[in-house]
């Protein structure tokens, strides 16, 4: 591992995320909120760093969100499905509601950091295993000049961080990360273990409006105040 900074950043918001329906693997694309945060966060993030290498899952709102970035940055995306998000099996698509009806049990048990069995739904460890392994094969190629930004998300980024950090797989300590929002993590001195370290949790533009997760505030001259954007 040479890569000098790793950022995992999370896709912006989507229909489903806005209607909270657990998505998976369904590759849904940004909705106009979602592409709002790309562009917002992808600057922030500029302000701070200079990413010279972009991977993304291939999933579209991964892309849709990793390009805002690439293109102020001047770089390339390239796509690595082994970062999408972890695959729920038979509940993608479902709103929590919808799935504790028909899944009771199974349900309760992820509710409670458990696996639920039987629903075609990739463990944790399997998650992380597969993002961490991905993560640090395209660092070992980068030197520690390079800032690498893998374009991820939710549960994939939280197992990575996991993994990465030398935590079980069932290590439950990181909160949920926001849309388009990223984590920071530098590498440890050679031969020290955990081999990374987490130098940043949740980070992006929370101040760039009222409420991030409903989109832009905007200005109603009707009022001459600031309203929320419809959108």
């Amino acid at each position: 591992m040479t890569v000098g900074r790793l950022l995992l950043w999370r896709h912006g918001r989507t229909a489903y995320n806005a209607t909270a329906r657990l998505q998976g693997q369904v590759d849904i694309p940004l909705d106009e909120v979602g592409r709002w945060q790309a562009r917002t966060a992808a600057a922030a993030m500029l302000a701070r760093r200079t990413p010279t290498h972009v991977v993304s899952s291939d999933l579209g709102r991964a892309l849709e969100t990793a390009d805002a970035l690439a293109r102020m940055a001047g770089v390339d995306v390239l796509p690595d499905e082994r970062v999408r998000e972890r695959a729920f099996g038979e509940w993608e698509g479902l709103s929590g509601a919808e799935i504790g009806e028909r899944w009771p049990q199974e349900y309760a048990l992820w509710r409670a950091g458990g696996e639920p069995a039987r629903v075609g739904a990739e463990t944790r460890q399997e998650v992380a295993r597969r993002t961490a392994r991905a993560i640090e094969e395209h660092a070992q190629r980068l030197t520690r000049e390079d800032t690498l930004v893998v374009v991820s998300h939710g549960a994939a980024i939280s197992s990575a961080v996991a993994e990465l950090m030398g935590m079980p797989a069932d290590w439950r300590a990181l909160a949920g990360m926001h849309n388009a929002h990223w984590a920071e993590l530098v590498p440890s001195s050679s031969g020290v273990q955990p081999a990374w370290r987490l130098a940043g949790y949740n980070l992006g533009p929370t101040d760039a409006s009222a409420d991030w997760n409903a989109g832009p505030d905007r200005t109603d001259t009707r009022e001459g105040g600031s309203t929320r954007d419809p959108d």
